[in-house]
């Protein structure tokens, strides 16, 4: 067996495993779930952006931008 790595916008990540998971031949792994440490990087990273932002060096995004992505 082969094994591919794909990169899926997050918002239809459970669309696309639905959808493959009804091949027979098609293994999915399930994804383990992130760990405190990672969220909590995850939201000091997020943090530093928007100081980042608020001083000038960073841009801005647009709502319409941020709207796609939830």
């Amino acid at each position: 067996m082969k094994q591919i790595t794909l990169n899926v916008a997050e918002n239809k990540l459970d669309f696309f495993i639905d959808l493959i998971r009804n091949f027979d031949f098609v293994k999915v792994e399930n994804q383990p779930e992130p760990s405190k440490a990672e969220i909590l990087q995850s939201i000091e990273t997020g943090m530093k952006q928007v100081e980042l932002i608020r001083k000038g060096k960073l841009p801005k995004k647009k709502i319409e931008d941020l709207l796609r992505e939830l």
